[in-house]
């Protein structure tokens, strides 16, 4: 008879999330992610909404009222820096509830600001905390994803983002009148603080994570039958289908910038600025622009928050991603992008067609910076996941700094609105050379499956 094999039964767990359904547990852990990322837009987008209250309340001008908005960008950055290297040694659920407790609590401080000193250091540290937990809900959710679903899925997550931004809009439009701009921070601190308490108790650390770390085989068998179902057989050891050099050995920092990915990130990084560079220039400064045009306050609030709106478009863009070349389908959108967006300044007096090229603006540009972190999130592996995702979304946020004090340095030389929004253009076909440049020099060869851990 033949001898019984010794060796220890094994599960590759990206091979048992891509056989299985989208179980309930994971559709709780995208809703929990998708929260996070709501009020990250939301809080993110504040500001721009309730400007035009602040610059008539505390009698500021437009020069007075950039470090404002610049705070929170620079404080992403530093959050978003921080945040990958922690994530990949300490966890990505550890960081993410951290974050969120940060941003939750600085928001609600903001609200009780004495001055624009005082504002500027909250938003700082409010940016801090948001600038962290995004590329953390990014990292953990597209690691609960099979493969053939993982950019639909996480784009669908990463809607909440623009989703979170529009409802700023919305929610300023009716708040601030009845009980002024503070009323839009405080919301934007006790909703977070209640979502937390959900975090703690219902969200699991990454499976991919845990195994990448070596963590007991016990302790992955407990979270297989939390997230995907008790019926999966158990297994004595687990393992990540890639390469060991990749997925285990070095630092996360080193393997993003190593030469295997050096072009491919850099790449990534540019065109994630350029996309910042439009994207904060219009929230934080269109309801201004449009103030100038001569729209009264509420009409401005309302058509500016439809160019965040667009991002829902990004589930279209992640279906495509996963049945097409996904470096190709970003880089259109950033192409239809820079036109939509050049497209503003023309329809500047004419309310119908401002409000057409308002939402196509926003359904080309949002839908391809989404997208962005499910393109990250694919292009690194498991040991430098969240630190590649992060840096890009850290680099990107001096894009967001940048387009935003540039838009305000065009409004004190008085640029017409036709010559601002054709300036604005132009970052958006950057991005798209950039996607097109790592498709065809950064594509990385097929890996042999190799253990990760057990």
């Amino acid at each position: 008879m033949p001898e019984k094999s010794t060796e220890p039964q094994t599960t590759d767990v990206q091979a048992l999330l891509n056989a299985r359904g989208f179980s309930g547990y994971q559709w709780i852990i995208f809703a929990l992610c998708f929260l996070v990322v709501l009020f990250d837009g939301f809080d993110t987008a504040a500001m721009g909404y309730i400007a035009p209250s602040l610059i008539s309340d505390w009698g500021l001008s437009r020069t007075d009222l950039a470090p404002v908005l610049g705070a929170a960008l620079l404080g992403l950055a530093v959050g978003a820096f921080g945040a990958g290297p922690l994530a990949d040694h300490w966890g990505r659920k550890s960081v993410l509830v951290v974050s969120v407790a940060l941003f939750a609590l600085a928001s609600l401080a903001s609200a009780f600001s004495p001055d624009v000193q005082t504002l500027t250091v909250l938003r700082f540290v409010t940016g801090i905390g948001l600038g962290a937990a995004m590329p953390n809900a990014v990292t953990l959710m597209s690691e609960y994803c099979p493969d053939a679903r993982r950019a639909t899925l996480t784009n669908a997550m990463f809607c909440g983002f623009p989703l979170g931004a529009a409802m700023g809009g919305f929610v300023a439009a009716w708040m601030i009148p009845a009980w002024g701009w503070a009323s839009v921070l405080l919301l934007g601190g006790i909703a977070p603080l209640l979502l937390l308490v959900l975090l703690l108790r219902l969200l699991p650390e990454s499976l991919r994570y845990l195994v990448a770390q070596g963590y007991p085989a016990e302790q992955l068998r407990k979270v297989v039958a939390r997230v995907i179902g008790r019926s999966v057989a158990p297994a004595q050891a687990f393992v990540l289908g890639e390469s060991r050099a990749e997925g285990q050995e070095g630092s996360a920092i080193a393997l993003v910038v190593s030469p295997r990915y050096r072009l491919g990130s850099a790449m990534l990084w540019l065109a994630y600025f350029m996309g910042l560079v439009i994207f904060y220039a219009l929230v934080n400064w269109m309801p201004v622009i449009f103030s100038d045009a001569g729209l009264d306050a509420r009409t401005g609030a309302l058509v500016a928050a439809l160019f965040p709106l667009g991002g829902v478009g990004a589930v279209l863009s992640g279906w495509l991603m996963d049945r097409f070349n996904a470096d190709r389908v970003v880089a259109l959108g950033y192409g239809l992008a820079a036109v939509a967006v050049a497209c503003i300044g023309l329809a500047v007096g004419q309310l119908a067609w401002l409000v057409a090229a308002v939402l196509l603006a926003g359904l080309f540009m949002n839908t391809a910076q989404a997208s962005m972190p499910a393109l990250a999130a694919g292009f690194y592996p498991t040991r430098g996941r969240a630190t590649g995702v992060a840096w890009m979304l850290a680099i990107g946020r001096f894009g967001g700094i940048t387009g935003s004090l540039v838009l305000a340095e065009l409004l004190v030389r008085r640029w017409g609105t036709t010559e601002i929004f054709a300036v604005l253009a132009i970052p958006g076909l950057i991005g798209m050379v950039a996607l097109l440049v790592k498709q065809h020099f950064a594509a990385l060869p097929q890996v042999p499956r190799a253990h990760a851990g057990r």
